[in-house]
C-alpha cells in the first residue's frame, strides 16, 4: 500500500451545555482552541454566535501521514482514566477528528493495534475526512 501524503488530526468534545474550562479540568490539558455555546466571534467581518461549545486538542500535522503518532501525541497530553472518559462520552459528542490527504488515486494508512486499543478504551471513534489526490499525476 502506498503511504498517505499527509495528515491532521484533532480531539473534539463539543455539546449544548459544555463548558471548556470543565473539559479542560476534566482532561488535564488547555485546548488548542474552545468556545462555549452562545459566544460571538467575527467571520468575514460578519459577528456570529457560536451554536454549541467545542473543546479541541490538535496534533501537528504530519507528512507523510503518521496517524499513529498523531493519536500517540494527543492520548498522551490528556487523563488515562476510562471513567472521565465515559462521563464525558455520555454527556458531549467526543471524537478523533482526522484529515487524510492524498496525492495519488492509491495511497493509504494503517492504523496499529494499541492505537486502536487506545481510542477504543475511551470510546472514542476516528472520524475521518478523505481528500483526494490528483488521478492524471501518474501519468
Amino acid at each position: 500500500m502506498a503511504e498517505l501524503a499527509r495528515a491532521l488530526a484533532a480531539l473534539r468534545v463539543a455539546g449544548e451545555e459544555l463548558v471548556p474550562d470543565a473539559i479542560t479540568t476534566a482532561l488535564g490539558c488547555e485546548p488548542s482552541r474552545s468556545w462555549a455555546k452562545g459566544e460571538a466571534w467575527i467571520s468575514h467581518g460578519v459577528t456570529r454566535t457560536r451554536r454549541f461549545g467545542l473543546w479541541s486538542l490538535d496534533a501537528e500535522e504530519t507528512t507523510p501521514a503518521d496517524v499513529d503518532a498523531q493519536v500517540a501525541t494527543i492520548l498522551g497530553r490528556l487523563t488515562s482514566d476510562e471513567a472521565v472518559w465515559r462521563d464525558l462520552g455520555a454527556r458531549y459528542t467526543v471524537d478523533l477528528f482526522c484529515g487524510w490527504f492524498m496525492e495519488r488515486g492509491n495511497e493509504g494508512v494503517t492504523l496499529e493495534p494499541e492505537t486502536m486499543l487506545a481510542l477504543g478504551r475511551r470510546g472514542i471513534p476516528l472520524d475521518v475526512d478523505l481528500y483526494g489526490g490528483d488521478e492524471s499525476a501518474d501519468g
